[in-house]
């Protein structure tokens, strides 16, 4: 069985390896004879980290403007040429179908377009497994990741909001399933005591795809809250940890470290060591999706100052709902209220994660036997 993986990989964004870590797992568990693969826009971390025979997403090699627009030429070509080796291409997780931070229909969507197109011509079958989803506001951008999905002999989503939004933009979704985000099928960490610790999770935010012109100032927003909240907590003795979930991400949590004395930027290099990280806080505030879902899985008490709308489905699905605010447009007395919250009902809220993993492990367990029987036996050619 010949198995290829294909995805933004290996480029710094945990949350994207994290569900390549979790379906190599998979993999490697229940179909150990397999030949796996990547198609990917960070091949070498990936051989180094996964041990996955890796080649990179693009044909170009350098980033000069003639090469790119050359590359997008031959890209056709050099992805067909890699799908037509594999019997089932896997596309793990990730936001695949979304465009909640700035995103071009020529980027990675024409890539995922390529990607169908191709296996239809070779008979190469494309898994969507677990994607996230979202309306598409750009009509470009829109066509180009419909008409990539429709192409798709498998479509599963982390959510029935991600359902819903494909439903919106057209795609028949009535063979679709809905199973948890790929991430919730690692270990869980280690458990460790209370310690009075407070987890930040910060991001490099600007905006989504239609914020461009205001990308600057909602930033200066989003770090101005996020470093006023980190002064209060420090001001009143607590222990702050910033934790990040992307490379991108480094540069403001050293920022703020720097501006607040006391506090630690702790650099994680994948979401098993972010959640061994979280275990040792007891609240947890954080902005991108898989800060988030780490911090639900390790059973923190949880406040998303989030982007995006699957950040509110989370952690509504997680009984957390009421612990959801924007990081779009940040309020900080609100933020604090939120916090204050949490803390005061933290046994109550860990009884209530505690209530909603065992459901989530259950249907993991679901979502891998039908990735077994629907994807990898489904796919043999």
């Amino acid at each position: 069985m010949r198995i290829g993986v294909f995805g933004l990989l290996g480029q710094g964004n945990l949350g994207n390896d994290g569900s390549l870590a979790a379906l190599l797992e998979f993999l490697r568990r229940e179909h150990p004879d397999a030949v796996v693969d990547a198609l990917c826009g960070g091949p070498a971390e990936v051989r180094t980290r996964f041990g996955v025979p890796a080649v990179r997403l693009h044909w170009f090699r350098t980033e000069s403007l003639p090469a790119k627009v050359f590359g997008k030429l031959a890209d056709p070509l050099w992805i067909g040429r890699w799908v037509r080796r594999h019997d089932v291409v896997i596309v793990p997780g990730m936001g695949v179908l979304e465009a909640t931070l700035p995103l071009r229909p020529w980027g990675f969507p024409y890539s995922l377009l390529l990607l169908g197109l191709t296996a239809r011509l070779t008979g190469t079958k494309v898994a969507l497994v677990a994607a996230g989803a979202e309306y598409v506001r750009r009509p470009a951008t829109r066509w180009v990741i419909t008409a990539a999905a429709r192409l798709a002999h498998h479509r599963s989503y982390r959510d029935e909001h991600s359902r819903q939004a494909m439903a919106r933009m057209g795609v028949d979704v009535r063979g679709d399933a809905v199973h948890p985000d790929l991430a919730f099928g690692l270990p869980d960490p280690q458990p460790r005591p209370s310690t009075g610790a407070v987890g930040v999770g910060v991001m490099a935010y600007t905006g989504g795809n239609d914020d461009r012109a205001r990308a600057a100032d909602i930033h200066r927003a989003y770090l101005a809250t996020v470093t006023r909240f980190v002064r209060l907590l420090a001001a009143e003795g607590r222990p702050v940890r910033l934790f990040t979930g992307d490379t991108a991400d480094e540069e403001i949590a050293r920022r703020i470290a720097a501006a607040v004395p006391g506090v630690t930027a702790e650099p994680v290099t994948s979401l098993a060591d972010l959640m061994q990280r979280m275990a040792g806080v007891d609240v947890v505030v954080a902005t991108r999706y898989h800060n988030v879902l780490c911090a639900l899985k390790t059973v923190r008490p949880t406040v998303s100052l989030g982007y995006a709308r699957k950040n509110d489905v989370l952690m509504d699905a997680m009984g957390l709902g009421e612990f959801c605010l924007s990081a779009r447009e940040p309020d900080f007395d609100r933020l604090v209220d939120r916090f204050r919250a949490a803390e005061d009902r933290r046994e109550e809220l860990i009884a209530v994660l505690k209530d909603r993993n065992r459901v989530i492990s259950e249907r993991i367990r679901h979502q891998f036997a039908t990735l077994s029987q629907s994807v990898v036996e489904g796919g043999r050619t």
